[in-house]
């Protein structure tokens, strides 16, 4: 059996097909969630990535299943983005922590291979 290639973009049918909703689920969803917003390509198609999808089954998971309404699951949405950009942000603060440290690193062991 081969494995599922994974795909840059999907077009609304295959996000349709993947998500088990109806293309028209989705435009709405578009209209009522602001971080749901696809791209279009040049013939105006939307453009769904893979993040999209993850977006679109957690409005779906927190509509169909937890039974919340539009306004709390965008609160709910909202509050779950709000978190992982801290995170990546704290992240990249340690990145660039540990970068320095590196660098420094790498000057001190310079500094004694010219000496």
């Amino acid at each position: 059996m081969k494995p599922k290639v994974k795909k840059l973009y999907y077009s609304i049918g295959e996000v349709s097909i993947l998500t088990k909703l109806k293309p028209y689920v989705l435009r709405y969803w578009e209209t009522e969630f602001s971080q749901l917003k696809p791209p279009k390509n040049r013939a105006g198609n939307r453009t769904y990535r893979q993040k999209d999808i993850e977006i679109i089954l957690k409005i779906k998971d927190l509509l169909y299943n937890k039974k919340f309404t539009i306004n709390g699951a965008r609160s709910n949405l909202s509050k779950k983005i709000n978190t992982s950009d801290l995170e990546e942000n704290n992240l990249t603060k340690k990145n660039k922590e540990l970068l320095s440290l590196l660098e420094r690193k790498l000057k001190d062991i310079l500094d004694i291979i010219n000496n």
